[in-house]
């Protein structure tokens, strides 16, 4: 484990200046700085987990994630229902990661409120061809954040946080009145929610890890 923390540290600062890169690249307009950036993101996420032991389901999902970054950033029709089926698949693969825990029924109460609330608002706005497959991704992505919590307070928020993005993103899509630099919202809001459920995950895996042996340990003194 040890072995791993000096490449583990640098993917990881090296994570951190490709997302400055990006989100400063957004503020200045720059945007051969944010192609450049972009489809580094999740690739530099994924090798840090990996460096750290992370479970399969959560490299896949981030790897899933760079898929539908790259798709979207062509800007095409067809590529953005591609790059949305990406992100999809991304979001089975959290939920694999969740297992078969549920948090607690008020949460689950309270995203369902916020998913319905939304859709109603948006759906006589977003593009006809558009509405059916982004309720279904949007439940899929709402079950990501509601169940995300169950890895602990870290990966809840990253769970908050994905939803919150891709609202911004539907809002767009509806045409609807979007806040100053609305691509730096969007991309700063993904990428934490990214961060925060990956080492949230990771996070997680330690503390079970810590039970397991400790078990083993008082099973071997009895």
């Amino acid at each position: 484990m040890s072995a791993a923390r000096g490449p583990a540290r640098l993917l990881l600062v090296l994570f951190a200046a490709a997302v400055l890169l990006d989100l400063g690249a957004l503020l200045a307009g720059w945007r051969t700085g944010h192609m450049v950036a972009k489809p580094l993101l999740m690739p530099l996420l994924a090798a840090y987990a990996v460096t750290r032991g992370a479970p399969r389901p959560l490299i896949a999902a981030l790897l899933c994630g760079w898929a539908g970054d790259v798709l979207l950033m062509t800007g095409a029709d067809w590529a953005f229902l591609a790059g949305m089926g990406a992100f999809a698949a991304g979001h089975v693969c959290y939920l694999v990661l969740f297992g078969r825990r549920r948090p607690g029924r008020a949460l689950g109460i309270a995203y369902a409120t916020v998913l319905a609330a939304s859709l109603a608002l948006l759906w006589a706005d977003l593009p006809a061809g558009l509405r059916i497959p982004v309720a279904g991704y949007s439940l899929l992505l709402t079950a990501v954040a509601y169940r995300s919590s169950v890895l602990g307070r870290t990966a809840g928020a990253g769970g908050a946080l994905f939803l919150l993005s891709d609202m911004l993103l539907a809002t767009g899509l509806a045409e609807w009145r979007q806040p100053a630099l609305p691509d730096f919202w969007i991309m700063l809001t993904y990428v934490a929610a990214q961060y925060l459920l990956t080492t949230g995950a990771l996070d997680a895996q330690g503390r079970a890890a810590a039970e397991g042996r400790a078990y083993r340990e008082s099973r071997t003194a009895v």
